[in-house]
């Protein structure tokens, strides 16, 4: 194992290989990533901590761990959903010490696991993790245009015109959003038990809006702006993947058929809700 002062080449096939290559082909996490476990201390080869960006390991004969977890080439990319509870901020490590989401996922079988997007701290529902990079990033992407849809409590009744305001595109301080499917829901529905689980209080609303873009407090500002305070914002949905088998603060591993969707998405091989 060695470190290589040269350039990567542009298609690295044979052995040996850069560590955090092997790392992000293994599906540990991205490559930049990887380069962060590397450094952090987290990586250890044939028992010795490697720090050093750009040393190289053969993966048919060393043995490689990250927090004490063996690593392959063999291994597939991690994915999973998180029903996220309000309370927890969506990152993994918080310097205000702040409850994480980290701490609801197992980190310990997947070092690499990082959320796509986020979600307020007081909003609820689906996040997904995966240990994809690649993937992550191009999900997020403004041209992939993922749908996600959300289900609100908001103070007062919410009128027709303001549904035809919210479908049309809503000005807001960073530009008019994109047109937005938007419906009142019965109170009494199984879609809106996330958000009033004891019934909707007097005076307020329940409103799906289903939105492609990702802008910071985007569905609040939105409800917002057509006079609608968000009291409980819930997200059932992320692209094709909607929040089913999982309570508050539990996880679980994505089907090989939500997987696959989700991959046919990320590639911009499908629509943005999967169809």
């Amino acid at each position: 194992m060695a470190p290589d002062a040269a350039g990567e080449s542009p298609d690295e096939r044979v052995f040996p290989m850069r560590l955090q290559r092997f790392l992000a082909r293994a599906g540990v996490a991205s490559r930049r990533g990887s380069e962060n476990l590397m450094t952090a201390g987290r990586v250890r080869v044939n028992g010795r901590v490697v720090t050093e960006l750009g040393s190289k390991v053969d993966p048919s004969v060393d043995e490689v761990l990250v927090d004490g977890v063996p690593v392959s080439l063999g291994e597939s990319a991690a994915y999973l959903m998180l029903n996220k509870p309000s309370g927890y901020v969506t990152t993994m490590s918080d310097p205000q010490g702040r409850p994480c989401v980290a701490a609801l996922v197992p980190t310990d079988l997947h070092p690499g696991l990082f959320p796509v997007g986020r979600l307020d701290v007081d909003t609820t529902g689906l996040l997904l993790f995966t240990t994809n990079g690649d993937a992550g990033q191009s999900l997020l992407h403004p041209s992939r245009h993922v749908n996600k849809r959300y289900v609100a409590l908001v103070r007062g009744s919410v009128t027709p015109h303001q549904l035809e305001l919210l479908r049309g595109g809503i000005p807001l301080d960073d530009g008019i959003s994109s047109p937005a499917r938007a419906e009142v829901l019965d109170p009494s529905s199984p879609a809106a038990r996330p958000v009033c689980p004891d019934g909707v209080p007097r005076g307020c609303s329940v409103v799906s809006l289903e939105i492609h873009e990702g802008r910071k407090h985007q569905v609040k500002r939105m409800l917002r702006a057509v006079n609608h305070k968000v009291v409980r914002l819930h997200r059932e949905s992320f692209g094709p993947l909607v929040l089913t088998g999982v309570g508050p603060g539990e996880w679980r591993d994505l089907t090989k058929a939500e997987r696959d969707a989700l991959e046919r998405v990320a590639r911009g091989g499908a629509d943005a809700d999967g169809r």
